[in-house]
């Protein structure tokens, strides 16, 4: 009877967690949404945007503070207070100050940076909920954002207010028509410079505006110019992107993977691939991509087959630290080297989250960042490797402060054991924001080290990237050994994936240069059912279509060519 007694108080235990810190919606809430998206638009609040044009930060921009709130999962909760507090404030959203503190000293966790705001909450998922930083003209005045959060939980939307209270920040809402927008922290991420992305939730959940006025809306709130959404994965339940993907600087994405055909990983590569034939960077290249596993859970399994959704794209950047999720050696410490080589110089803290993730969520979804009052702005895209052994080696930045810069400097090495050298940057000629500098040429086979650092007219300073000299950017001056022959290419239709396809589709292509090609889908019958395209390909280029309108059933790729076809099959859902 014990034994009955204590299973069934554990059982009890476990579902009242999951009711006070769901990560879903249940369907109970989803009934209460349309009086809840009523009541938000009724709030006392600024539904007017910015008068001004702004800018998003980024996540790897410096920070004043990172907000969590104390409820379940404090275990972890007290780590992230622990490997925080060393780089800035910590804002604790909570019921009952003197119970933290209680709590964090007996883990022998300094106080000092930690600071609370007794206010109501519902859940510890602050990241959906919490507040959203904006600069005024890219670094003048800070002010926050404030969406419709995506649950009928009123105490949690309503943090941002606390967090505005408390930091005395202007806040800017989209809570009332033609400007209210429901979303969710979770996913959404963006680039500092007006690129931003989300999964096709944010207009699934804004099925009543266009995709043209949530753009608009983004646009005018947050200075999101060029707004990229792709679709929601098969297994990620809630949808966030911050479950498998994240930008850690201006022009890489951190990017989770399966095993070939596992679980979500189909999809992921597909809208990875959309994302890298139709969009560049910032600076007008590519998106660099840095892989990084999707580990099983303790029994093997995969989200597919009922598996935790783990994942190592789910950290927080905390100035010079970043706190990932971990969850067992074997898998940690691959992630744990990928970040360091990713981002050299930086603290990598781990945290056991193995308790929280069959909730859905990790690191990043229980912690929400408020910006630097003062900030810095320093955006550099690092020198490529390169085979120039005579001349300099060019290097520009966009360098801001609201009062303007003084002076910059860049420093460099071609050996981390010895001094950096220094070289003054000077200002473009038209552009006070725009330095640029000459690093001297090196022979072949030097490795360059470098950063920059500049001063404001006020006293700032700031180095970019901000763990220098600890971290730096670096570049090769490569061995020209031999000049290959360009061989041409063959023609080839490369697996389609994902497949069985529910949504965006990759077909990948390689044929010789200028080749005309025709690529169709038709059904069993061969009765052509969409055209893909037709005109000139040259070289490898990935083709795209939505089959989520399509009927279920098999289907053939065709690519005609003026001397073959190639076929594929796919099946839809």
């Amino acid at each position: 009877m014990k034994s009955i007694c204590l299973l069934l108080t554990c059982l009890l235990f476990k579902l009242i967690s999951f009711g006070q810190d769901n990560h879903r919606i249940t369907e109970r809430e989803k009934a209460e949404m349309p009086s809840y998206l009523l009541h938000s638009s009724q709030r006392n609040l600024n539904s007017s945007p910015p008068s001004s044009n702004v800018r998003a930060s980024a996540e790897w921009e410096e920070i004043d503070a990172l907000m969590i709130t104390w409820t379940s999962y404090t275990t972890i909760l007290k780590e992230i207070v622990r490997a925080a507090q060393s780089e800035t404030q910590v804002l604790i959203i909570c019921s009952d100050s003197n119970a933290v503190k209680t709590s964090l000293t007996s883990a022998s966790i300094p106080l000092q940076n930690v600071h609370y705001i007794v206010a109501p909450f519902n859940t510890i998922w602050c990241r959906d909920y919490g507040q959203w930083n904006i600069y005024t003209n890219d670094v003048d005045s800070l002010g926050l954002i404030d969406w419709i959060y995506n649950r009928p939980r009123a105490n949690d939307d309503a943090v941002p207010t606390a967090i505005q209270n408390y930091t005395g920040l202007p806040m800017y809402s989209t809570t009332t028509p033609p400007n209210d927008l429901v979303h969710t922290g979770g996913n959404f991420m963006c680039d500092g410079f007006g690129t931003g992305f989300s999964s096709d939730l944010i207009l699934n959940e804004n099925s009543g505006k266009t995709e043209a006025q949530i753009d608009t809306i983004m646009k005018s709130f947050m200075g999101i110019s060029r707004y990229i959404k792709f679709p929601t994965l098969p297994y990620d339940v809630i949808h966030h992107i911050d479950m498998h993907i994240k930008l850690i600087d201006e022009e890489t994405l951190l990017v989770g993977q399966y095993p070939t055909g596992v679980a979500d990983g189909p999809q992921i590569e597909a809208n990875l691939q959309y994302i890298l034939s139709n969009f560049n960077s910032v600076f007008g290249t590519p998106y660099k991509v840095v892989r990084i596993p999707m580990p099983p859970d303790a029994s093997g399994a995969y989200p597919n087959t009922n598996g935790d959704y783990r994942t190592f794209t789910n950290s927080v950047f905390v100035n010079k630290t970043i706190i990932l999720p971990t969850y067992s050696v074997q898998y940690d410490s691959t992630a744990i080297r990928i970040y360091h080589e990713a981002l050299p110089g930086y603290t990598i803290t781990g945290i056991d989250c193995n308790s929280i993730i069959p909730s859905l969520g990790a690191i990043h979804c229980i912690t929400k960042e408020v910006a630097a009052k003062d900030p810095l702005l320093i955006s550099h895209q690092p020198l490529h490797d390169t085979y120039q052994t005579t001349g300099t080696y060019h290097v520009d930045a966009l360098i801001k402060h609201r009062s303007g810069i003084q002076n910059a400097t860049l420093y460099f090495t071609t050996d981390t054991l010895l001094a950096y050298q220094t070289l003054t940057m000077t200002a473009v000629t038209g552009s006070n924001d725009h330095w640029e500098t000459e690093i001297p040429s090196q022979p072949a086979g030097t490795t360059v080290y470098y950063y920059i650092e500049a001063n404001s007219f006020s006293g700032k300073t700031q180095v970019r990237p901000i763990v220098a000299p600890r971290g730096y950017w670096t570049f090769t001056i490569l061995l020209n050994t031999s000049i290959s022959s360009a061989t041409s290419e063959s023609t080839k239709l490369y697996p389609i994936y994902p497949n069985p396809s529910h949504g965006l589709t990759c077909i990948p292509v390689s044929t010789n240069s200028n080749e005309e090609i025709e690529l169709s889908i038709k059904n069993v019958l061969s009765n052509e059912c969409r055209l893909i395209y037709s005109g000139k390909n040259s070289g490898e280029k990935k083709y795209f279509f939505d089959s989520e309108s399509m009927a279920a059933g098999i289907y053939i790729v065709e690519l005609k060519t003026s001397a073959q076809f190639y076929y594929q099959k796919i099946i839809v859902r």
